[in-house]
């Protein structure tokens, strides 16, 4: 029985929350594997995604990204001649201009690149906190000049191009200076969350003449967003490089910006800004090879999740039990946030040795006749009770953007980018056109002289026999790293489609106030997300009350991360692309149009 049509729309998703009496997991029906042809042709997935762009297949390579006009645009590089690399920095600088509200030149990225012969290469373009920044005297504040540090995004961005890419900074920024100077029609997403942050835009001189209309209120959806101030912050960056930016014209506003309103960035701390190398963390999942980033990405927490996942049968049990064990795996995983610091603790979070301990402390006693023993928790308590959980962040809304390019050689790129919560520290310069990131302040905790951002981030690879398989990332603050677990255990374990793994429900313990796992409070509520169009029937809600589950249908978008993705079919030579259909991103090949 399908949900009903009121329960469908284009992009739109509800979720459960359901209140646990004994154990921090539930189930979730979700939809069988399809059996189509990863390899068939675009009309085999019309409807069945609510955009037959959501999905696309090319020999040539794939994007795949939040937004229609940034996705074209890294396809459009494509089709020029250039590789990934060309096509990942296109997307990115173009979602700065298409979606200001999840990323922009003032903040944080993560780029993981396979390149052509199999070697695999990671950037930290990460926000920081000036070498002069004090964070006993700093002001607390969620928002506003005081969360403002060094951005990352152009640095990363351009190091990349330079050191991989074979087009020039111009050809490739072309379609995002476009769009900024020529406008674009406004999406209703991102028109949305624009007026969700109406009074604090308001507050501030430079955001007010991007995003206040002339009516006083922020642009609406279908509206032309033209944006010169960033067009032309954009055309100085294609001319001059990093430099323009770090060292130039871009940085002296910033500077005197920052000095007239309280912000702690400084002259010497833009100029001492570099991109660095990411120290790579690998691990293995039934055959596959897994490769994401070190701190400040968090590779490592993603593949110990797997590692986990991997000491359990996952592929014998029915929906229920899977997803049952995906939460608890992830609430496992997430105790180990606090831990990582070092080098050692990459080698150790990541080992299989580490996951076998650390699977002693899952609680799944639905699972244990097919497992062979009792669950465990931890120190043999077969409880776990919360005190023995330490504290974790509260998770920070449904931001960020992801985007994964690849193409006919091989190369693929993998690339998350942020401002933090809804529109960053809500702060632009005047006359630069674009938003910070929020970064100091407590946003994501003490922050150090020198330091850069930690934060959920993690681009992601999936590699089998020496060959791409599958790339992926998300967006969704603490949600990243459990959604790209769950759609690769569904590929992987229940044998379903890229498009079905992206559409359905998806698990993560939680509680009603939106704390990521790993809270005491995370002990007793969990969050089950409802695909579009398929996923949970009525008859599986009324199980989950006939258990004593206490279940609230709340309707969201976008909560439980957007994964966009490209997956080879060595078999038949095709790139495959996905996008999440929980917003308005699409893939594209190049030739195609969104």
């Amino acid at each position: 029985m399908p949900l009903p049509r009121s329960l469908r729309p284009g992009i739109r998703r509800f979720c459960l929350l359901a209140v646990l009496l004994l154990f921090g997991g539930c189930g979730g029906g979700g939809p069988e594997p399809s059996g189509r042809d990863p390899g068939g042709d675009d009309e085999a997935v019309e409807g069945a995604m609510g955009s037959p762009t959501q999905v696309a297949r090319s020999p040539e390579g794939m994007v795949s990204a939040a937004q229609p006009h940034a996705a074209e645009a890294g396809a459009r590089m494509l089709e020029a001649g250039g590789n990934a690399v060309d096509a990942a920095v296109a997307t990115a600088f173009a979602l700065s201009v298409v979606e200001p509200s999840m990323s922009g030149l003032g903040g944080r990225a993560q780029i993981l690149i396979r390149l052509p012969d199999g070697r695999h290469v990671g950037i930290d373009g990460t926000t920081q906190a000036p070498a002069t920044y004090d964070p006993d005297t700093a002001e607390r504040a969620s928002y506003g000049y005081p969360t403002v540090g060094v951005p990352g995004v152009p640095a990363a961005l351009l190091e990349a191009l330079d050191r991989y890419g074979s087009l020039d900074p111009a050809t490739v920024m072309a379609p995002a200076i476009a769009l900024a100077r020529d406008g674009f029609e406004l999406l209703p997403g991102e028109a949305r969350r624009h007026a969700a942050e109406l009074d604090r835009i308001r507050e501030f001189e430079g955001s007010r003449g991007v995003f206040i209309a002339e009516s006083g209120r922020t642009h609406e959806a279908g509206a032309l967003f033209v944006q010169p101030d960033l067009a032309r912050t954009l055309q100085q960056i294609a001319e001059g490089g990093a430099d323009a930016f770090y060292r130039g014209p871009i940085a002296e506003a910033i500077v005197a910006d920052m000095e007239a309103r309280g912000g702690a960035v400084t002259a010497d701390a833009l100029a001492a800004y570099r991109a660095e190398v990411s120290e790579l963390v690998s691990g293995s999942y039934r055959g596959h090879d897994l490769i994401g980033l070190w701190l400040p990405s968090y590779g490592a927490i993603t593949i110990q999740i797997l590692h986990l996942l991997e000491t359990l049968p996952m592929d014998e049990f029915d929906e229920d039990d899977w997803a049952l064990a995906l939460a608890e795996a992830i609430r496992v995983g997430y105790l180990d946030r606090p831990n990582q610091s070092s080098a050692g603790d990459a080698a150790r979070l990541t080992s299989k040795e580490w996951a076998a301990e650390r699977a002693s402390m899952m609680r799944l006693p639905e699972v244990a006749a097919v497992m062979g023993s009792a669950p465990r928790g931890r120190d043999g308590d077969p409880d776990g009770g919360p005190e023995s959980l330490p504290m974790t962040a509260i998770v920070e809304g449904g931001h960020t953007t992801h985007l994964t390019t690849a193409d006919a050689s091989g190369m693929v790129v993998a690339l998350t980018q942020s401002l933090g919560p809804n529109m960053g520290s809500r702060v632009v310069t005047p006359g630069l056109g674009f938003l910070y990131a929020a970064t100091l302040g407590g946003y994501l905790g003490r922050m150090e002289p020198g330091e850069r951002a930690r934060s959920h981030i993690s681009p992601f690879m999936v590699e089998r026999e020496g060959e791409p398989w599958l790339a992926l990332g998300a967006a969704g603050g603490g949600r990243i790293p459990t959604a790209i677990v769950a759609v690769i255990s569904r590929l992987v374990d229940r044998g379903m489609t890229l498009e079905d793994a992206l559409r359905a429900p998806r698990i993560v313990p939680d509680t009603p106030g939106g704390r990521v796992p790993g809270d005491p409070d995370a002990e007793t509520a969990v969050a089950v997300e409802i695909g579009t169009g398929i996923g949970f029937q009525p008859e599986a809600i009324e199980a989950l009350r006939s258990l004593g589950i206490d279940v609230d249908e709340v309707e969201r978008e976008g909560a439980f991360g957007r994964v966009h993705a490209v997956r080879w079919h060595a078999d038949t030579g095709v790139w495959e692309g996905a996008a999440d259909p929980d917003w308005e991103g699409v893939a594209v090949a190049p030739g195609g149009r969104p």
